[in-house]
């Protein structure tokens, strides 16, 4: 059966990973999650105390670490470093305040990338982040690129944290997102930026089941062609 790998790009709060989860299972792809893993090493950075500032210890840290994904019993997939469950710590406002700093280092992107490509040899992935379709796969079979209005995006991740039992003011969110945007385009490596080949898809105003199903129909498409 021909078999694609999918990169989607995008800002945060685009519906990224939850669209990339949806694919996967329609298409009984694999699914990684690479904003995770920067999340999983801002983590245990943060929590060992290491001074981001200090690429040194940042380079020793990313020496020991080993991350990988893990399918539970429930059917979810959750990112661990050894035998550490990370999915608890990646989403907290720490988090999110020091991802596009830690993401923007050069050896993390290196090691990370690395790692990311290994896991697409045998295509059948669904890969979500900010610089999959122009540097991890840039020659995936399709390519998207989610968008949508900063406030609407800001809405939505505070709908997800108050799930979570955290209360966080959206002024709060806004202005996390904005920042991170900022550092993740114009970051010196492998910045967010929309491949000429990706389509790009404004979420703002659909719902997520016509998101999914648009997307869908670009899989199948692709599939065809290849």
């Amino acid at each position: 059966m021909n078999r694609i790998v999918i990169a989607i790009d995008g800002y945060s709060g685009c519906g990224k990973s939850s669209t990339a989860k949806a694919l996967a299972r329609r298409f009984g792809y694999k699914y990684i999650d690479s904003g995770a893993m920067y999340r999983g090493v801002t983590h245990l950075l943060l929590e060992d105390g290491v001074d981001l500032e200090d690429l040194h210890a940042v380079e020793k840290k990313l020496e020991s670490l080993s991350l990988d994904f893990q399918i539970l019993e429930d059917g979810s997939c959750h990112l661990f470093e050894k035998k550490t469950d990370l999915e608890p710590f990646l989403r907290t406002m720490q988090v999110n305040r020091n991802v596009s700093k830690v993401s923007a280092i050069a050896s993390v992107r290196e090691k990370l990338v690395a790692q990311q490509q290994q896991f697409g040899t045998e295509k059948g992935i669904v890969m979500d982040g900010r610089d999959i379709g122009t540097v991890v796969f840039p020659h995936a079979e399709l390519k998207l690129f989610l968008t949508a209005d900063v406030g609407i995006r800001a809405a939505r991740r505070q709908k997800q944290l108050m799930e979570s039992g955290l209360e966080v003011s959206l002024e709060e969110i806004i202005d996390n997102f904005k920042e991170r945007d900022r550092i993740d385009t114009s970051r010196e490596v492998s910045p967010l930026t929309k491949a000429s080949d990706a389509i790009e898809i404004d979420t703002s105003h659909i719902t997520f089941e016509d998101q999914v199903d648009k997307i869908v129909e670009l899989a199948e498409n692709a599939l065809h062609e290849g």
